[in-house]
């Protein structure tokens, strides 16, 4: 009866995490382009090129770049947080009964602990490879992985940088290189 109780909790919890992210992700696609645009995108009109050897076109093309890469790191950390919101909000509900067994309420406190301890550690490796030079990055940590998203680079990403970024990693989780994927926004 408690393994049919635990399963049951397990279960829930699975779908309402996937249900949020269902929603969030349906939500933000409804609301976030019109017609091909932005909504709240501001552009600038008539206004020259400030390097006399940087080409408009060249220039609107990288700008263009940094909006759509700082839009994506403020999205991916927005649906991240918004899960693990709902994640938390559902551990925290299928302990607070009178009647839920000791044994559920330890899981549900560890996981709670886990989803504490990967936000820490991904706002860590966020700020320290910001710091390194890159312009904005977003980590995500599961059980056994990590991903690190990194804003676009000039020459693409070197083994440089991700000797940079599996130092930092390893330093905040010890994941070894072949647990740690590097990706460039494109």
């Amino acid at each position: 009866m408690k393994l049919w109780k635990r399963n049951t909790v397990v279960a829930a919890v699975i779908v309402f995490v996937m249900a949020a992210v269902y929603f969030n992700w349906n939500y933000h696609r409804d609301t976030e382009t019109v017609s091909g645009k932005m909504l709240g995108q501001a552009q600038l009109v008539s206004r020259p090129a400030e390097d006399p050897l940087v080409s408009e076109d060249s220039a609107e093309g990288n700008e263009a770049k940094t909006m759509a890469s700082s839009s994506y790191f403020a999205s991916a950390r927005l649906n991240r947080q918004q899960a693990r919101d709902a994640a938390l909000s559902l551990y925290q509900q299928s302990i607070s009964g009178e009647a839920v067994d000791e044994a559920i309420r330890t899981q549900a406190t560890a996981a709670m602990q886990t989803l504490a301890n990967f936000t820490i550690n991904e706002a860590q490796i966020e700020n320290m490879v910001v710091a390194k030079g890159y312009a904005d990055c977003v980590a995500f940590i599961s059980e056994n992985s990590i991903s690190v998203v990194i804003s676009p680079l000039e020459d693409g990403i070197t083994d440089a940088d991700i000797a940079k970024v599996n130092e930092i990693v390893h330093e905040q989780t010890g994941f070894t290189a072949s647990q740690i994927k590097l990706l460039e926004v494109s």
